[in-house]
């Protein structure tokens, strides 16, 4: 047995049970390490989960790479770009592609008895990945588009439904301004909501062969292709490899390139993220020195003793630098229990809820990474236990006479 933990764990544990002023210096020490670790691992949790929320919703709408034209154009009417391509339907040769679609966008408006509400209509072909739309269909079903016949049904979201009195099966009246002016009928065949309310706002999807007609394309013209990969993470390596691949005259742009401005917002949580941590670590840290400290002051005699009976500068310190890990252990324990029970509660009751038109969702999302979990306890157990080493210092300044004497 480790003659240095044995010492530790009959010392301190009989002076916890026996003093009534070092247990509740203990007590505040352990809350102190649970309560920062909680903080911790409850605010990556938050801000990972919001992160994968609002990138899976953003890559629902857009997909994670889109190939079009090179013609920079502001609005939300698609430049036309051949269907037929050395890339489409597989991309064989570029590993981690998930899927490739087809689609176009065009600006509409749409009518009713009372109003009238623009939209922009994104018209999909029978290879669109409908799982999204799935995911966030709130009534009736996702659209099913055969190859030989135009469907009229569509899909909108309940902010535009609920703003214009519709509900799932209803019909109307689509307008689209160009010349001359073209009218069409849909039926909405289901309604979504996602909660990003700028997209769900916009965003009407439909049948592409609508806009290829509209547009006087044929089948031969399509506004663009949207490719699906498997890891996020390689997003940009796998966007300059399709564009290295593609023609001269199509772009490939990835879903950071096309949206920034929320990539960027989305970068800046890190950082938040960062100062909680250090902030949280410090305080764990002060409060566990105190701890330490305040122990080898009770025990000065017991160090005194120690030396005298040949035990060296490294072993004492050992002695209660491990009564100060297991005190960390206990915190950690407690502080992991905290944070769990914090995040199941909230991914299965949404306890509390947000504003989706500030952070387009309507409650705080959770994200389990086990594997962050485990490397942020890993981390602060050896974070204080090196810390814990300069204030254990003290014990090589105690003599032996001066400590046995020490009242």
């Amino acid at each position: 047995m480790n003659i240095e933990y044995f010492i530790s764990k009959r010392l301190f544990t009989a002076k916890e049970k026996n003093n009534s002023y070092t247990r509740p210096i203990l007590r505040i020490a352990i809350l102190a390490i649970a309560l920062s670790l909680a903080v911790m691992l409850i605010s990556v949790m938050v801000v990972t989960g919001f992160k994968n929320d609002i990138s899976s919703k953003i890559i629902g709408f857009g997909s994670h790479i889109t190939i079009s034209n090179f013609i920079n154009n502001q609005s939300y009417n698609s430049e036309p770009t051949g269907l037929k391509q050395d890339f489409y339907p597989s991309m064989n040769d570029v590993q981690g592609i998930k899927n490739i679609n087809v689609f176009a966008t065009k600006a509409a408006i749409i009518k009713t008895k009372d109003d009238i509400y623009g939209v922009v209509l994104k018209g999909v072909y029978s290879d669109y990945d409908w799982s999204f739309f799935n995911d966030n269909l709130v009534d009736g079903d996702v659209l099913n588009i055969d190859n030989a016949i135009r469907s009229n049904d569509i899909l909108i979201s309940e902010e535009v439904a609920n703003l214009l009195g519709l509900d799932a099966s209803d019909d109307l009246v689509m307008y689209f301004v160009q010349d001359p002016p073209r009218v069409r009928k849909f039926n909405i065949k289901g309604i979504y909501n996602t909660a990003m309310v700028d997209f769900d706002e916009l965003y009407v999807l439909g049948d592409i062969r609508h806009i290829q007609a509209l547009n006087s394309w044929g089948d031969t013209l399509v506004g663009g292709f949207e490719i699906a990969i498997n890891n996020f993470d390689e997003i940009e390596e796998i966007t300059k490899i399709i564009y290295d691949r593609i023609p001269y005259d199509l772009d490939a742009q990835s879903i950071k390139e096309r949206t920034p401005q929320i990539f960027d917002w989305l970068d800046l949580q890190d950082m938040n993220v960062r100062v909680i941590l250090i902030l949280m670590l410090v305080v764990g840290v002060m409060n566990m020195t105190t701890a330490l400290l305040i122990l080898i002051l009770e025990r000065t005699r017991v160090i005194g003793i120690l030396k005298a009976l040949g035990a060296t500068n490294w072993s004492v310190r050992k002695v209660f630098l491990y009564s100060a890990m297991d005190l960390i252990i206990k915190g950690l324990l407690i502080g992991n229990a905290i944070a769990m029970i914090f995040a199941l509660l909230q991914k299965s009751f949404s306890l509390i809820s947000l504003d989706p038109e500030i952070y387009y969702m309507d409650t705080v999302p959770i994200n389990f990474d086990f594997t962050q979990i485990l490397m942020l306890n890993i981390g602060t157990v050896i974070i204080c236990y090196l810390v814990l080493i300069i204030p254990s210092v003290i014990i090589t300044k105690i003599t032996p006479i001066k400590a046995i004497r020490f009242e």
